[in-house]
């Protein structure tokens, strides 16, 4: 099993708006999933954390992230919402 996080600074006065955000599409696509907001380090980081059973599992997600007009269009926006981001993709032994 995988981990898969990714992690959000977000634009001051946006990180509900994108946390909200990324909570609504991951309870569409990605069971196992939670959304988290900071409570030390960085101000205003959100991180979506999901579960993948297989790395093919997360390139699943990427496709389908990329070809489900329903997604898409509930993530339009999302850009403008966060200053930087990073991804961990982590083995869970």
């Amino acid at each position: 099993m995988m981990i898969v996080r990714n992690c959000f600074v977000a634009k001051p006065g946006q990180a509900s708006k994108l946390a909200a955000q990324l909570k609504e599409v991951a309870a569409l696509m990605l069971p196992n999933s939670r959304v988290l907001t900071d409570v030390t380090g960085d101000f205003n980081r959100v991180v979506m954390e999901f579960e993948v059973a297989a790395i093919a599992d997360f390139e699943a997600r990427l496709q389908q992230y990329a070809t489900d007009p329903v997604i898409r269009e509930k993530m339009q926006g999302y850009t403008d919402l966060w200053l930087t981001g990073t991804r961990e993709i982590l083995r869970v032994v």
